[in-house]
């Protein structure tokens, strides 16, 4: 490492210590499973590592299906999921948006969940759901190891698992169930009152999201052509926030092409210092 990033390791490290270093051995390798990881600058990449290894301080990783979780297996999603907050200022501020659990679960593939839904009517029916993760509010997180593993097949996509879900806890920091819009600070784009940031939001987010519905729509009905961005996105506005964010993070260049009324402002709320709410 360069005398320079070296410094900066070490500076950073000061504000998480007594926290165990993440070997550079293993995070080279993580770097170069990953390719969005890997494209980042080296000030950033030291800064993930560090932001990685106070949030594998605080965190329990469970093997699911006697499934063995290994050190390497750890430090890939912690890198995942430290994204999100690598502009954020203090790790320690950072990482508070996620205090509201420790527990990881990796489960070797999909999951199979049973679910209870009530009709109009009042019946209540049974279903399986097949999921590749899965965030509960003040809960833990659960995700699919072949889904998160698969890193240069995601970046291509536009898909990440892991982003998925940890941006989901961001928005399960609002009152009440997430809606797509995690808590925004005033000021947020220039606006000078809290309403005011939620309006800059939404003024992007619900047109957006209405188009990309009425584009998977026409391609499951109709046979036209499917959206590049994951179709899942489509069934309510909190999951088009997870997948927008997914494709923002590994695939950029893509996403800019497909909305880029949406880029300047997942710029704007990941790139500047926020505290937890």
């Amino acid at each position: 490492m360069p005398p320079i990033l070296n410094r900066l390791w070490r500076r950073v490290r000061t504000t998480v210590a007594p926290v165990p270093d993440i070997s550079a051995t293993l995070w080279l390798e993580t770097l170069q499973r990953y390719p969005f990881l890997a494209a980042l600058s080296l000030h950033d990449q030291s800064k993930l590592r560090a932001l990685s290894a106070l949030f594998l301080h605080h965190k329990q990783f469970h093997g699911a299906h006697g499934m063995e979780v290994t050190d390497a297996m750890a430090i890939d999603i912690a890198a995942q999921a430290c994204l999100p907050l690598l502009h954020w200022g203090d790790p320690a501020k950072a990482l508070a948006w996620y205090d509201d659990f420790v527990g990881i679960v990796l489960h070797p593939g999909e999951a199979v969940a049973r679910r209870k839904t009530m009709d109009e009517a009042g019946v209540v029916h049974e279903h399986d759901q097949v999921l590749l993760g899965e965030a509960m509010d003040r809960g833990p997180i659960m995700l699919s190891w072949e889904h998160a593993s698969n890193g240069r097949e995601n970046t291509e996509r536009g898909t990440n698992v892991v982003v998925h879900e940890f941006v989901h806890k961001l928005d399960m920091r609002n009152k009440g169930e997430p809606n797509g819009c995690p808590p925004l600070p005033a000021g947020f784009m220039g606006t000078r009152t809290g309403r005011g940031a939620y309006e800059a939001w939404w003024n992007a987010w619900e047109p957006a999201y209405e188009d990309f519905r009425e584009a998977v729509i026409k391609a499951e009905r109709f046979g036209a052509e499917m959206p590049w961005l994951d179709a899942y996105g489509a069934t309510s506005p909190s999951e088009f926030f997870a997948v927008a964010c997914e494709a923002y993070f590994v695939n950029r260049t893509r996403f800019t092409q497909e909305f880029p009324g949406l880029v300047p402002v997942l710029d704007a709320f990941f790139t500047r210092p926020k505290e937890v709410r």
